[in-house]
């Protein structure tokens, strides 16, 4: 075995028995390269990413690969969810390099770390060749290497970098129509999202859509949302027998899925589909959030009720095994029943994807339209296909599982919660405000120190952490607070927010880095500014700011906010996509933050029929008792309920409907 095989990551110890010499990322490693001036190579992927297996399998196991890795290089193996500022500073440089990036990420770097080359995957005989010549080159041109070097460094440094921008400009209406109008052009009207292939769900991008829609009542874009929500739930991308979306579909209709279930996914795509089940109340909402919960909790869940990072897309080897079927397996399963299964899930004799005879699950029609065009009731329907997919639950369960990447982060299990809180926020379950609480006790208990920093992963022994991580976790505390009315989880957040502050946020130029001040530094300090699969942790922290800077009266968090929305403004209307998160701060500051203050004993009805209602754009408070800036003298004999909105507050209402009226005035 070579030196990952002490590691707690499931991707290092995939690679703990190839013969290539892998190092961890660390001292050892990096100091063994100064020694011997070894180039280094840098492999960066994770334990879900079909493509890294692929390429461990060509290259990384054949004995004679490895011998030409371990005789020029000093070979590094790092898991890019564990070490995410490792992983954007060489994806920047194969982005510079070569236009686009991807897992696996293979960079070679000078003994000091710097990049001289990249890229993703490599066929075997491809990957040989290339380091033969990159040793090559460094022997025979180091001068050669060192001017590449520079460049490329300088490069990175400067890659997603904003200006200091210090005059407020007034924001309108029309900076966000120009985003919208931009981003409308790459709809696709017919199998919803945008663009072709591969369709990514992207949570955040079909959030900011829905409430654009709504405050700006503008009905083709709320249109496009619900035909996204409708295909996605209805593609192959999601798993109609066992719950849950995978990462991306590989074609343009949401087909076939590339297998890979990540947490970050189907954590905001909770929070997605409960938001749109307030604006728009769909059943096929609530059955998506339903099966996601019960998904996370069955299959990604610890002991402890923290969340485990991702399934891998592969099983016995195969990409998709676990998840499709013949449709003879169909009929061996469920007997005179299979017809109707096969029917409703599209499963055909010849198949419908790549592997001979087998299918992937996806449906087309509505349960009303399949319900009429067979002569079924929709409670009929309804029943038999439920209870063929709870056999069809239970014959797979007997398969060879996919591969679980056990790696608890405090990011991803930051969205979780977030989740967890909206889907109680909209679908008042007990059972998902107990599962909030218990994974916010984890994280707690586990994942935040008493000199209240945070550690990225659990019982990783390394205590490093993120700006995603507090970014992530602090809205999940502030979330939690608006449905439980408990300010010890909004003191949490608080306090979290101060750590940031002080270790990422850089005043001069105002933006926060992604890495600490006091953590290890790499060849660039960088800040994570685009939107992506995930919010940037940037645009977390600024819209965090303005709700904390709200509830709490605070006007240095509101400026930082302020600051960086600023900063940001300038890119939103070229590239919308990549700063949805960014534009969702900009519809608060454009329409404004309704603060709901709600007190005295009946305080949680009143919010419970106060969320019934979309109103995007609030944050909620009360209680019995509070501390709040907000709720000071406003605890009275009767349950109140104030409306306020820029430092001003209406007259109190004593009932939901004359509340709501203030909202809408």
């Amino acid at each position: 075995m070579n030196s990952l095989a002490n590691s707690t990551s499931p991707y290092l110890l995939q690679h703990a028995n190839n013969p290539v010499n892998w190092y961890p990322w660390g001292k050892e490693a990096l100091d063994k390269a100064k020694a011997e001036n070894k180039l280094i190579l840098v492999s960066i992927g994770y334990s879900a990413c079909h493509w890294c297996h692929v390429m461990e399998h060509e290259s990384f196991e054949d004995e004679a690969v490895a011998a030409v890795m371990n005789e020029f290089f000093v070979c590094i193996k790092v898991d890019r969810e564990e070490r995410p500022d490792v992983d954007q500073i060489y994806m920047s440089a194969v982005q510079l390099m070569s236009g686009r990036g991807g897992w696996p990420l293979n960079c070679i770097c000078l003994p000091d770390q710097r990049p001289i080359y990249g890229g993703t995957y490599f066929r075997k005989n491809d990957w040989t060749s290339l380091l033969f010549n990159l040793a090559d080159f460094y022997k025979q041109k180091p001068e050669e290497a060192e001017e590449y070097a520079v460049r490329l460094t300088d490069g990175i440094q400067k890659y997603e970098s904003v200006q200091f921008i210090a005059e407020q400009p007034e924001y309108t209406k029309d900076d966000l129509q120009l985003i919208a109008d931009n981003w409308k052009r790459y709809f696709d009207k017919y199998e919803g999202g945008t663009g072709n292939a591969p369709k990514f769900p992207m949570p955040n991008n079909w959030l900011l859509l829905m409430r654009y829609a709504h405050l700006m009542q503008d009905g083709e874009i709320a249109k496009q949302v619900k035909l996204t929500l409708h295909k996605m739930a209805f593609g192959g991308i999601y798993d109609h027998i066992g719950g849950g979306f995978a990462r991306y579909s590989v074609d343009g209709r949401w087909h076939v899925p590339h297998f890979e279930k990540m947490l970050y996914d189907n954590a905001q795509l909770i929070t997605l589909y409960a938001e749109a089940y307030t604006w728009q109340p769909d059943e096929l909402y609530q059955q998506v959030v339903d099966d996601i919960i019960h998904f996370s909790i069955t299959e990604l869940a610890s002991p402890e009720l923290g969340f485990y990072s991702a399934l891998d897309a592969d099983s016995e080897g195969v990409e998709g095994k676990f998840y499709i079927f013949t449709k003879t397996e169909i009929e061996e399963i469920l007997g005179d029943n299979a017809d109707l299964f096969c029917i409703y899930y599209h499963i055909t004799e010849d198949g419908n994807w790549e592997e001979e005879h087998s299918n992937v699950l996806f449906r087309k029609e509505t349960d009303e339209e399949l319900a009429k065009k067979l002569g079924l009731s929709v409670d009929d329907l309804l029943l038999r296909i439920k209870a063929s997919r709870k056999k069809v639950f239970e014959a797979r369960s007997y398969r060879i599982r996919p591969g679980l990447d056990n790696k608890i982060l405090a990011s991803w299990n930051g969205l979780m919660l977030k989740g967890l809180c909206e889907a109680y926020r909209t679908f008042n379950k007990p059972a998902y405000l107990e599962l909030a609480l218990n994974n916010a006790a984890f994280i707690l208990k586990n994942l935040i120190s008493q000199n209240g920093r945070l550690s990225r992963v659990y019982k990783s022994g390394n205590t490093v952490a993120f700006l995603d991580d507090y970014a992530n976790i602090i809205d999940a505390f502030i979330a939690l607070y608006e449905v439980s009315f408990n300010e010890y989880w909004l003191e949490q957040a608080k306090s979290l927010t101060d750590t940031a502050i002080a270790h990422y946020y850089d005043e001069t130029n105002g933006i926060f880095f992604y890495t600490a001040d006091d953590e290890e530094q790499l060849i660039a300090r960088k800040s994570e500014i685009m939107d992506g699969v995930t919010p940037a942790s940037n645009s977390a922290m600024a819209r965090n700011l303005k709700k904390l800077g709200l509830l709490f009266d605070n006007e240095n968090y509101a400026a930082v906010s302020a600051q960086l929305l600023r900063n940001i403004m300038p890119q939103l209307a070229k590239y919308g996509t990549a700063y949805s998160n960014w534009t969702m701060l900009l519809l608060d500051e454009v329409f404004g933050v309704y603060e709901v203050a709600i007190t005295g004993s009946d305080a949680e009805t009143v919010r419970r029929e106060i969320e019934n209602n979309y109103i995007p754009n609030k944050i909620i408070l009360g209680g019995n008792k509070g501390s709040l800036p907000l709720l000071q003298d406003k605890f009275g004999a009767s349950t109140q309920i104030f409306i306020c909105k820029d430092k001003t507050c209406g007259l109190p209402a004593h009932n939901t409907a004359d509340a709501l009226k203030q909202m809408k005035a």
